[in-house]
């Protein structure tokens, strides 16, 4: 009778665990159907209107039509953009991350380049959908958790990314913010048990160090204002975790994540940081872009600029005025997600306060923290609470049903006016393509050109033009210009015989034979990391005066000249410590999965 009744105990709970099982299951399916529909919605206009022509299209459409041009060559990991600058190149690809040229780059080495704008949009709204449902569900029921990852998708400040600023690196780094709070949350919370007391295992913080590194890592290549906005973001919420949990020692856990993720990026960073000092890179908050111009309703002396920040400043007061309504009525219920609760409400103050000039005196003195340049760009982190509280305060309301049908309106209205006035226009990818094929490239950014070069002063330089017959017009600049060797003159001599065997983005190969010396003016910008050779011996090149156009001195004779991008200590020992710590986040994971298949004591 009792093996009986074992055997039918067994049974039932084998059924219980399949069942719940598929139920998951089908919860997830409605999750990611739902946020799928959201994410679709966003990118439907483009069906119609042809692609969000916002502030940064261009320079991202750029640097995925020469990352993927690249990899035709060979070159797995680009570091010059080749076409920038009119043919004359910029070190872009050291300075931007690389994880959202990547993405660009691969879909359009697979879709047609006209939808390939949309089609990027869609899979990280999907993303941010997804990331956002994975946090929510750590506090929410299925219903709330999904509303807050269906509202994340369509927050009106991603709203403002897709359609104004189209930063698609941006746009990739917010989606990865919900999951970082999400590590972030798992290294300080305690788990429970069954009987429902607290259990303070030290093997539960560290087993959330792996997926808090990752991630921590990935947005550090996504975007680098993103990046330094999420590095300050989770040391406030690991000292408001360990501060509500009253144990300080779970800030150990916390650093080593932080410490593996800028390991993980390091092939970025440390590259990223130490050539700094061979370009521009002051520009990068020059003028309007500079922060004291860029605070919520401040003003500019440039009236389109105003209006955009206006625009902008708009929305953001909408946000805070929602997250703060919704976090006081979500308050109520703290107490059954009290550690997140508190990590996002003071991440939402945080946010809000830098928005404002009365932070004006941590900007300065804050690392990093001026090259933000927008400080509404603090919207990221804050659309995280703004989700989460909606979702939560209509989630416990009688009426949710119509307080979810107030909120769609008002998301609707909001998107359809952003929709109205953003700028749509299907011939930017077309015009990229045509001067990429045509050998004339593209503008490039004043804050990757080398020290003394004003770019806009280089051969050939065409800002913003009006229509692709341009490039059948104006003949690219050539590759190679031979002078005296006595001076630059403004009409070339031609006194060489000049043979160009190969012209590729970071290795060029040239023979010349010449009855004189000659300098020879490259169509390439002159950055410390080209090495010149000559009949295999290494030399020096020079800089033409304002513009640092590379300058190869050849003398009498047949040479063969070789120009490449040679692999920096910086570089070398970035890519050194991304691989020391790819070992150790292996570690660590084998670690946390082998000490959670242990029996619990």
């Amino acid at each position: 009778m009792s093996s009986g009744s074992g055997r039918s105990g067994a049974r039932l709970q084998e059924f219980a665990t399949v069942s719940k099982s598929a139920s998951l299951r089908r919860y997830r399916q409605i999750a990611l159907l739902l946020i799928a529909i959201a994410a679709t919605a966003v990118v439907v206009p483009m069906f119609f209107l042809g692609n969000a022509s916002g502030h940064d299209f261009s320079f991202h459409l750029a640097s995925w039509l020469d990352v993927a041009g690249q990899w035709r060559e060979g070159v797995l990991l680009p570091r010059w953009a080749q076409w920038a600058n009119w043919g004359f190149g910029e070190p872009r690809f050291i300075f931007y991350p690389p994880a959202s040229w990547t993405l660009g780059a691969a879909l359009g080495s697979l879709l047609p380049w006209k939808v390939v704008p949309g089609t990027y949009i869609w899979l990280v709204l999907l993303l941010s959908g997804f990331a956002m449902w994975r946090l929510a569900r750590e506090a929410l029921p299925d219903s709330p958790a999904i509303a807050a990852a269906l509202i994340y998708v369509v927050n009106p400040y991603q709203l403002v990314v897709v359609y104004y600023r189209s930063d698609y690196a941006e746009l990739l780094a917010s989606a990865l913010f919900p999951l970082l709070i999400l590590g972030a949350l798992r290294v300080v919370r305690s788990s429970s048990r069954q009987d429902g007391s607290q259990r303070n295992d030290s093997r539960q913080h560290w087993a959330a160090v792996p997926l808090f590194a990752f991630v921590f890592a990935a947005i550090w290549l996504s975007n680098a204002p993103a990046a330094v906005i999420a590095t300050y973001s989770v040391v406030l919420l690991l000292v408001v975790g360990c501060f509500e949990r009253k144990n300080f020692r779970l800030l150990i856990p916390g650093a080593a994540a932080m410490a593996i993720g800028f390991g993980l990026a390091a092939f970025y960073i440390l590259p990223a940081a130490f050539e700094q000092r061979w370009v521009q890179i002051s520009r990068v908050t020059a003028g309007n872009y500079h922060l004291d111009q860029n605070f919520l309703y401040t003003r500019s002396r440039d009236p389109q600029f105003a209006l955009f920040n206006w625009k902008v400043s708009t929305v953001a007061v909408g946000v805070i005025l929602l997250t703060g309504v919704a976090g006081t009525f979500s308050a109520r219920k703290r107490r059954a997600y009290r550690t997140l609760w508190w990590m996002l409400a003071m991440l939402a103050v945080a946010s809000t306060f830098m928005m404002f000039p009365a932070s004006l005196w941590f900007w300065p003195h804050l690392p990093q923290l001026k090259f933000l340049q927008f400080p509404w760009r603090w919207l990221i982190p804050l659309g995280i609470p703004y989700a989460f509280f909606l979702a939560s305060a209509i989630g416990q309301s009688r009426w949710r049903w119509i307080w979810s049908a107030a909120l769609a309106l008002v998301i609707a209205v909001a998107a359809t006016a952003i929709i109205r006035d953003a700028w749509w226009d299907s011939a930017d990818i077309p015009l990229l393509a045509a001067a990429l094929r045509t050998g004339h490239g593209y503008e490039g950014a004043e804050e990757y050109a080398p020290l003394a070069c004003d770019i806009y002063d280089l051969p050939g330089a065409i800002v913003d033009p009006e229509s692709p017959k341009v490039f059948e017009k104006t003949p690219p600049t050539p590759l190679v210009q031979p002078f005296t060797a006595a001076s630059l003159r403004n009409t070339p001599l031609s006194p060489a015989q000049i043979s160009i065997d190969k012209w590729q983005s970071e290795h060029k190969s040239l023979r010349v034979a010449t009855a004189e010396p000659v300098t020879l003016a490259l169509r390439l910008l002159n950055y410390p990391a080209w090495e010149v050779r000559i009949d295999g011996a290494a030399v020096n090149p020079g800089s033409q005066p304002k513009i640092a156009r590379m300058l190869v001195p050849v003398p009498t004779g047949q040479h063969r000249i070789e120009v490449n991008f040679r692999r920096t200590w910086d570089r070398t020992a970035g890519a050194a410590i991304s691989g020391c710590s790819a070992v150790l986040l292996l570690g660590c994971g084998a670690f946390a999965r082998r000490r959670r298949s242990l029996p619990q004591s």
